[in-house]
């Protein structure tokens, strides 16, 4: 071999060794920057996995509601005068025959005297008109006067009497509406707004009333059904006639605006004879015991009427998250990574859904701390069971 080849030899040989010293050293760089990737890496987060199961569910329908007293009875003064005096304040409780209200009655009281005046002076004269008839009743007998005398004296006799007959009247008149300046309570409740205030002129024709008056022990909850739930009603309660239908919904419960359970039921009473034609609504009245008076009038809240039992998985609520109107879980599948899935509700339970679809028994859901999941990430499963939630959050 020549020199030349010889050295091209070596040359060529140097290339390929460097070449391949380059491709070593690379692999070796990247191997290390992967093995640091993934010691820097954090494990996946620890999660309660519930364990989903099948129950037979009692369900309901809610209803937006309004609470009234059984009597809200508006007190309103039936004379006109000057409230001199409030004896009670707003929101106090109080007993039928307490006094509420004064107002003067000081022109009643000489109304009522003028009227007794004119009482006894009618008196006087049925007393003079009795004489008159007493005295000519002889002379008629013996023929000494005519009877024309006499008739008249009648006529003044009876003139007289309806005289005394219109002062009692009178006089009774003013005695009533002496009463009427003391404004007693009609019967035992809460006292309500008072929008008047002592030296204000009160009478018939003012536009408010002193104040309304509720009984508490029994509350009227009124609430509306559509025409679609209303016929759902119709078909799912046993009884022929509205009456017997309305005789046996169930007892329901009562949703108060703070979303807790009132803790007695109540029960639907009456429905209205037809519906509101700007709502399509029909209502209802159910009624509730308020011994407490826990209960307002003016209150707010939901009825909630018992509906049917079915049998359906049971997801809690805050084991679910929407997207655009539609429901989701996580489901935990296989290497306990997670997929979003959509369920279909078919009702609700308390804090829990009842899905037809989607979710089974046996699959198991991220329960809490899913709010910066993906669809394959994967977590630690901390399993929970549906039993130890029930005791805190029961099926209602």
């Amino acid at each position: 071999m020549t020199q030349k080849g010889v050295i091209q030899k070596y040359k060529y040989g140097y290339l390929f060794g460097l070449i391949a010293f380059s491709l070593i050293a690379l692999s070796g760089c990247g191997s290390s920057s992967a093995a640091n990737q993934a010691a820097a890496a954090p494990p996946p987060p620890a999660l309660p996995v519930l364990a989903l199961q099948n129950l037979n569910v009692n369900t309901y329908k809610e209803f937006t509601a309004s609470v009234e007293g059984s009597k809200d009875i508006e007190i309103r003064p039936q004379v006109e005068g000057i409230l001199t005096k409030i004896y009670v304040d707003e929101g106090a409780y109080v007993h039928k025959g307490q006094t509420l209200f004064r107002i003067d009655s000081r022109p009643y009281n000489e109304q009522k005297n003028s009227a007794h005046a004119t009482l006894l002076a009618a008196k006087a004269a049925l007393q003079n008109a009795k004489i008159n008839v007493d005295k000519l009743l002889p002379l008629v007998k013996n023929n000494v006067v005519s009877d024309v005398q006499l008739q008249t004296a009648q006529a003044q006799y009876e003139q007289a009497k309806a005289n005394v007959a219109q002062a009692q009247a009178a006089e009774s008149s003013a005695s009533i509406n002496v009463g009427f300046t003391t404004i007693d309570a009609p019967a035992d409740g809460y006292i309500g707004r008072i929008p008047y205030k002592t030296g204000s002129l009160v009478g018939t024709t003012s536009p408010e009333a002193l104040t309304v008056l509720s009984q508490t022990k029994q509350m009227y909850v009124y609430f509306s059904m559509s025409e679609t739930d209303f016929l759902h009603f119709t078909s799912s309660v046993q009884g022929k006639t509205m009456e017997e239908k309305v005789s046996h919904i169930p007892p329901v419960s009562l949703v108060l605006a703070n979303d807790s359970l009132y803790p007695e039921k109540g029960k639907v009473e009456i429905v209205e004879g037809q519906f509101d034609k700007n709502i399509g609504a029909i209502s209802f009245r159910a009624t509730f015991p308020n011994a407490n008076g826990l209960l307002r009038s003016g209150n707010t809240g939901r009825i909630r009427v018992p509906d049917q039992a079915i049998n359906g998985t049971v997801v809690p609520q805050e084991a679910t998250f929407e997207v655009q109107n539609k429901t989701f879980v996580f489901v935990v599948g296989d290497s306990n990574k997670v997929a979003s899935r959509q369920i279909n509700i078919a009702q609700s339970a308390g804090t829990y859904y009842v899905v037809n679809n989607g979710v089974k028994a046996n699959d198991k859901i991220v329960y809490a701390g899913f709010d910066r999941l993906a669809d394959g990430a994967a977590i630690q499963p901390q399993p929970i069971t549906l039993d130890s939630l029930l005791k805190v959050s029961p099926l209602e």
